[in-house]
């Protein structure tokens, strides 16, 4: 009975020790002979438990969002709407004309019919959000909407957190594990501070979290498929001026296998476009890297819109049947379809991508594009040495303590307190009879 007891014992002591054992060294799918040999508790070990920058070593990045970039393109694209909403509504006004610089973001329109100012304002208020966070002033027939300080810190704040975010989708996606991504300096220096541990390519990972991802759908111009070979070529088709409704933008050729093959230069054309967008990329719903022949250097990018994205999208197209769609992606036409029938929710990036840049560039496009463009102000890569040094003591430290506890135990306790047990066990049992003769003598 004493042996049985002590075995049971025995064997829950060992059970909750390997499975602490497995705990550490074993891995977390369905484990293999394999990952018990030496590499594969290494492996093991690394994936299980989580090292800083500090031991594991990698890469210090502090970046800066360009907050007066997102500034202007604000400013810029407010015009752009103000000078829209006067050419559709006939109103008496000219061009607006954007003034970004020296801290200052303004919108004005001179209107040629004094007698209309506040018509005109509240024509292009209604096409244009000049009430959230601009204020309007007029003088004689001059109207100007400017962003106060106040607001300008705001917008700021509010860049740098969505591109927190938009690099926070990213670099999960990429797969750096346990990084450091937080906002660092003052609340409007648009600064942030990113810490990747154990990361061996740390340029594919900056050309990842600063790459842009704009993508845009928009209609050729002409409806043949007319490309110029010469960005003046294009100009001069529409007159020697780009009228606001227009874009002249490159167009580069979709390699085949002996270009690609070759080492040639892709050739860049020119093609017109019209603006504003069908659709841009605030619509998509998701993208992937899609192989077109099972090669590595032959992939192109699939994507879906969101329902409003593709209800636009399918408006459109039902409406152009025939003619040709730019596929727009940072600022360069990628492929130029025609439309054969309505479409909706779905469309392909044509290229020569590689499965490396295609699966990149999908991501991007998932994330979303970045409200400005990032500078790096501060860059270190930190060595694994200290780190190395302080994971090697630390494990001596560990073992050499084990081993004192457990000598302690054997020669304090005689047996790690089998002994003990066993003297426990018989002094209740010498006790238990001798309360069973005091009964008995009292029963007598």
């Amino acid at each position: 009975m004493k042996n049985n007891k002590l075995l049971f014992r025995t064997a829950i002591i060992v059970l909750v020790a390997l499975g602490g054992i497995y705990l550490v060294i074993g891995p977390r799918t369905s484990p293999t002979l394999a990952d018990f040999s030496f590499d594969g508790i290494k492996k093991s070990l690394s994936e299980n438990i989580s090292l800083g920058l500090d031991l594991k070593g990698g890469s210090h990045l502090v970046m800066r969002v360009k907050t007066n970039e997102y500034l202007k393109t604000l400013t810029d694209n407010a015009a752009q709407g103000a000078t829209i909403a006067i050419r559709d509504g006939k109103l008496p006004a000219v061009e607006a004309k954007p003034l970004s610089e020296d801290g200052k973001y303004e919108v004005s329109v001179e209107v040629t019919d004094p007698a209309q100012v506040q018509t005109v304002g509240d024509e292009i208020k209604k096409k244009v959000d000049f009430v959230t966070n601009w204020s309007e002033s007029t003088s004689g027939s001059v109207i100007t909407w400017s962003l106060p300080l106040q607001a300008q810190n705001r917008l700021k704040e509010q860049a740098t957190e969505q591109a927190l975010k938009i690099i926070e989708s990213r670099i999960n996606a990429f797969g750096v594990k346990e990084p450091t991504l937080q906002r660092h300096g003052s609340a409007t220096s648009g600064q942030i501070l990113l810490q990747m541990p154990g990361v061996d390519d740390p340029e594919r990972v900056k050309e990842l979290i600063g790459s842009e991802s704009s993508l845009s759908l928009m209609k050729v111009a002409s409806d043949s498929f007319q490309t110029f070979n010469t960005e003046q070529e294009a100009v001069a088709s529409l007159g020697g001026s780009v009228p606001f409704n227009k874009r002249v933008l490159p167009y580069v050729e979709r390699q085949d296998g002996k270009t690609a093959a070759s080492g040639e230069e892709k050739q860049v054309q020119y093609m017109v476009v019209e603006y504003p967008a069908i659709v841009e990329g605030n619509e998509l719903r998701d993208a992937a890297a899609v192989s077109r022949t099972g090669q590595d250097s032959d992939y192109q990018i699939s994507f879906s819109l969101k329902p409003a994205g593709a209800q636009a999208f399918g408006e459109w197209t039902g409406r152009n049947v025939g003619k040709y769609l730019a596929i727009v992606l940072n600022g360069e036409i990628k492929s130029a379809p025609v439309i054969k029938s309505q479409i909706f929710d779905s469309g392909q990036i044509e290229g020569r991508f590689t499965k490396k840049s295609a699966e990149d560039l999908a991501l991007t496009l998932r994330s979303g594009a970045l409200p400005a463009k990032l500078e790096y102000q501060e860059e270190r890569t930190v060595g694994p040495s200290l780190g190395a040094d302080s994971i090697k003591a630390g494990v001596e430290a560990s073992l050499g303590g084990l081993v004192f506890v457990l000598v302690f135990m054997l020669f304090y306790y005689r047996g790690s307190g089998v002994n003990a047990v066993l003297r426990s066990e018989e002094h209740t049992s010498e006790l238990q009879s001798r309360q069973y003769l005091v009964c008995r003598l009292l029963l007598e």
